[in-house]
């Protein structure tokens, strides 16, 4: 017990430190591709912090995986190095007992990692939306950068020169109108303001002293308009910005902002759904099958009134029978669809078990690689832990594309990388370090 309290402990302070500079990494990273969204735009610090914090949730759950790969290459590549590793195992410890506390330590972390994913994770995303929704319901220029275009408003181009940080004002606007599928008209302003509705569906721009350039999408030789203003307002709907109510109970939850058991339910309540309306149309199909039987093709010695109430009757199958045609057609569009949703929160719902669970993977490739390389040091550690967190993030991220595209089962595509990761590091245990192949070869006299 004090040789596996003697290992823990050798990956104690590399873990610890690992996962303190790999979040600093992510921050600044985040910081950095942010900054000019954050400063500049009349934010207060606290929201800023409020912002970067809210993210921590998702940079712990690549952190954690990543510090132990790190922490266990450095300690038993510092072991190995000082010879440590050969005493324990002359004194017969063989090297998967001194692997195993690590991997239930990392079994340890996997658990509460999941937890994580499931609790925390989902609730910070879903805060992190609400905050961005309230920040750019109070602050419109916030999705609006100075010198660039900006296409998130449906039909709209919009171009300002220069924003004010303390004020929705505007300075050089230039705005192509082609939400009319006659004209396109080009607006230019030397002045304007941002504001919306007071039910914040519409976005309004007031611009001042400017013209607008209208001329005929389809007709080149069409008339051409130049109008002059002091004062126009634009109102534009606001549905491509994604304003909305600040109460988090309004939004409806992505696939990143459920745990995984909410996720199951709503993959439950699709196929219960598609299931109860199958049925529905085999038991109206049935029902038509049954009514056909009510017809008299034997026309001969009816009385007009009950030849016309026949003939009506025909119709009236004939058309219920195209109209089931059409529904059995477009059952089928919608089976499609519902895979295509389903297959996104099975994606979801393996990624937050499969990322926990590359702690154990690392520890499996991480402990043969640190006896081999026989170096303990913070770079050789994070270089290597860099190439296979690369390689496992390629793998993850190609395989959720995949399954969008239904290529590849959601399982498959969020466990290929443990998967091929673990092979790797189970086939280095055995061969490298346990000489388990020398348990196959033949003796020869």
């Amino acid at each position: 017990m004090l040789i596996y309290r003697y290992i823990l402990k050798a990956h104690f302070a590399p873990f610890i430190i690992s996962f303190f500079i790999i979040i600093f990494v992510f921050t600044f990273q985040f910081i950095y591709k942010y900054i000019d969204n954050l400063v500049g735009k009349g934010l207060s610090y606290w929201v800023i912090i409020q912002l970067i914090t809210l993210n921590l949730a998702w940079m712990v759950t690549l952190a954690v995986p990543m510090a132990v790969l790190v922490a266990t290459l450095m300690a038993f590549g510092s072991l190995t190095s000082t010879n440590e590793t050969t005493i324990m195992q002359s004194s017969g410890l063989s090297p998967l007992k001194m692997i195993l506390p690590v991997l239930l330590a990392s079994g340890v972390l996997c658990y509460g990692l999941i937890l994580f994913n499931n609790k925390i994770l989902p609730e910070a995303n879903h805060r992190t939306r609400v905050l961005m929704m309230d920040i750019q319901r109070t602050r419109p220029t916030f999705v609006i950068e100075a010198g660039r275009f900006t296409d998130d408003i449906s039909g709209y181009n919009l171009l300002v020169r220069k924003t004010f940080e303390n004020s929705n004002k505007l300075e050089g606007v230039f705005i192509i109108d082609n939400s009319s599928p006659v004209f396109s008209n080009t607006l230019t302003a030397d002045s304007g303001q941002i504001n919306f509705s007071s039910d914040y569906s519409k976005i309004i721009l007031d611009l001042y002293n400017g013209e607008i350039h209208q001329i005929a999408k389809n007709d080149s030789r069409g008339d051409y308009r130049k109008i002059k203003f002091e004062k126009h307002i634009v109102t534009i709907d606001a549905q491509g910005f994604g304003f909305s109510k600040s109460d988090e109970g309004a939004f409806s939850r992505g696939d990143r902002e459920l745990s995984a058991d909410s996720m199951r339910n709503i993959v439950k309540k699709i196929d219960k759904d598609f299931e109860l309306d199958k049925v529905n149309s085999v038991l109206q199909v049935q029902q038509l099958a049954m009514d056909y039987f009510k017809i008299k093709y034997n026309t001969h010695g009816l009385d007009s009134s009950a030849l016309s109430q026949n003939e009506f009757l025909v119709q009236g199958l004939l058309n219920r029978y195209k109209g089931f045609k059409s529904k059995l057609l477009s059952q089928k569009k919608v089976y499609e669809s519902n895979q295509r949703q389903i297959n996104v929160y099975l994606v979801e719902i393996y990624k937050k078990y499969s990322i926990p669970f590359a702690c154990v993977v690392f520890v499996l490739i991480g402990a043969p690689l640190g006896i081999i390389t026989k170096k303990g040091g913070l770079g050789v550690a994070a270089g290597m832990s860099f190439g296979f967190f690369l390689l496992y993030w390629a793998c993850l991220i190609g395989g959720e594309k995949l399954a969008d595209r239904e290529l590849l089962s959601p399982f498959l595509s969020m466990w290929v990388a443990n998967i091929i990761i673990g092979i790797a590091g189970i086939y280095l245990i055995f061969r490298g370090n346990l000489n388990f192949n020398k348990l196959f070869k033949l003796k020869t006299v």
